[in-house]
């Protein structure tokens, strides 16, 4: 009887330690921090924290600004979606993968990239490293590859809702077809209410999960559609905005006359609006405040998405980091779209708030939205990946180490390449030719002063940072809407 109540002891302490010890473990994983990755499509710098353009209403993004570090000067490494969100999510530059264009989700990591064959995803080194990850919206260029996420929300397909009768800008003319693609460019209030828009509901299915219990740290993935085109939204975020007060962008008629013939072909846009069209039909203050309008429906589901974690229990362990994946032009440099190497284009928001970082603290070096995944890996305390080309923004944040030394890198097609460098932007094209502006004197970028022998010294500095690799258009990857890259592609690829 003594031996057999021995064991039974024997057995409850075993049983007993190791329940502790699993609620030990259980502990440690919960002290990491959560996660809530936002990305707003096409946002350029336009909202209150930033530029604050045209009194525009955005107290949402003023409450995460005041919640933690603002970067006034990031930079996509891309300005198009399709490569800028694959950079992000593999930690490589489109010069390293040769993603230049749209590429299938699906198609990012296989065997015929040699680059890309055996990446790990952002979300996936959080999965592998004990977090449970979700994702809903557009995250990569679609949502996500398969099984990314460990609960996936989807994606609604488009960028609806659609009214029955549309305008649908299509240049002047069908535009060739494999050529000069059609866009959603579109502009107006609708529908009726928030609670039809894609986004209201995406909002919906993560203020669900902020409020489910979980037994390891969590990776949210969010993905906003607005403010990509077509520039629909309810009419009460038109209303904010009255076009009699709406101010429109700096704009030069002639401003193009100094720009290399590459730069030129990649500005052949005529899927999109011109700004001399959209003066001439009285159109300019529509498009602004369609734009603006997204920006505060933007903003207003934000808020809904912070109301609902400072009411949940994860609020003092969750970091947020939101981004956009361009910027988005709309009259500068003659159009409305993103599609360049210039600062409107490439210039975008990154804002990061949560437990350690600093507050209401603005940092105005540029930056590259590279740096997003090495940063959430040493905010996590996990290890850093070493495949990533970004640099941890941490110490920046926390003590303002690096910031004289800050630079950043932008591409757009193979070997066309916009430097970034505190006051200076520095533009090389494929065949050599060059653009260089020094923004104290020239914020618009109006005057190309590559020939000045002024600023020889300064170029040759900049031109040190281009990237060393430029590899050749990935089979995957295609962008058809201009003649340019599809005849680029077809030139360097022998096809």
């Amino acid at each position: 009887m003594k031996h057999t109540q021995l064991i039974v002891l024997v057995a409850l302490v075993s049983f007993f330690s190791c329940k502790n010890e699993n609620k030990k473990d259980l502990k440690v994983d919960n002290a990491k921090p959560n996660f809530l990755f936002i990305a707003v499509d096409d946002l350029n710098n336009w909202i209150s924290p930033i530029d604050n353009f045209s009194n525009v209403k955005t107290p949402n993004f003023e409450r995460l600004a005041k919640a933690g570090v603002t970067f006034t000067n990031a930079h996509v490494q891309a300005p198009l979606c399709g490569p800028s969100r694959a950079s992000l999510m593999t930690g490589l530059r489109p010069s390293t993968t040769g993603i230049y264009g749209m590429t299938p989700d699906n198609k990012i990591r296989r065997p015929g990239n040699p680059a890309t064959k055996d990446i790990t995803f952002l979300p996936e080194y959080f999965e592998q490293n004990g977090y449970h990850t979700m994702g809903i919206g557009k995250l990569f260029h679609i949502h996500a590859p398969d099984s990314v996420f460990n609960e996936s929300g989807g994606r609604v397909k488009g960028f609806g809702p659609y009214p029955e009768k549309r305008f649908v800008w299509d240049g002047f003319g069908k535009g060739i077809k494999g050529t000069h693609g059609r866009t959603s460019t579109d502009w107006g209030a609708f529908p009726e209410n928030d609670t039809l828009m894609p986004d209201h509901q995406s909002v919906n299915w993560v203020l669900e999960r902020l409020h489910r219990k979980y037994e390891k740290p969590f990776f949210m993935g969010l993905g906003f559609l607005r403010v990509h085109v077509p520039l629909y939204v309810p009419q009460k975020w038109f209303d904010l905005y009255p076009l009699e007060e709406i101010q429109t962008p700096p704009y030069k008629s002639d401003d193009l006359n100094d720009i290399p013939p590459v730069g030129m072909q990649i500005n052949v846009l005529p899927m999109m609006p011109s700004t001399e069209w959209a003066k001439e039909s009285g159109e300019w203050k529509k498009i602004v405040q369609a734009y603006l309008a997204c920006i505060s429906y933007v903003d207003n589901e934000l808020g809904r998405v912070l109301d609902a974690l400072e009411s949940s229990k994860y609020v003092d362990n969750t970091v947020i980091v939101l981004w956009s994946d361009h910027g988005y032009r709309l009259g500068e440099k003659g159009t409305f779209a993103k599609h360049a190497l210039w600062e409107t284009a490439t210039k975008a928001p990154l804002l990061f708030a949560g437990p350690n970082l600093p507050k209401a603290k603005k940092i105005h070096a540029p930056v590259e939205m590279l740096s997003i995944y090495p940063t959430l890996l040493e905010l996590s305390g996990l290890p850093a990946y070493k495949r990533n080309e970004g640099k941890s923004l941490v110490a920046m944040m926390q003590n303002d180490e690096g910031v004289n030394e800050a630079k950043a890198i932008t591409t757009f097609g193979m070997n066309n390449h916009a430097i970034k460098v505190d006051g200076y932007r520095y533009i090389r094209y494929e065949d050599g030719k060059e653009e260089f502006y020094k923004h104290s004197e020239d914020p618009n970028e109006w005057h190309n002063e590559a020939d000045n022998p002024k600023y020889k010294e300064q170029i040759k500095l900049m031109k040190k940072y281009l990237p060393k690799v430029n590899s050749k258009w990935d089979s995957e990857s295609n962008y058809t809407f201009q003649r340019y890259f599809v005849e680029q592609k077809k030139r360097v690829n022998g096809q």
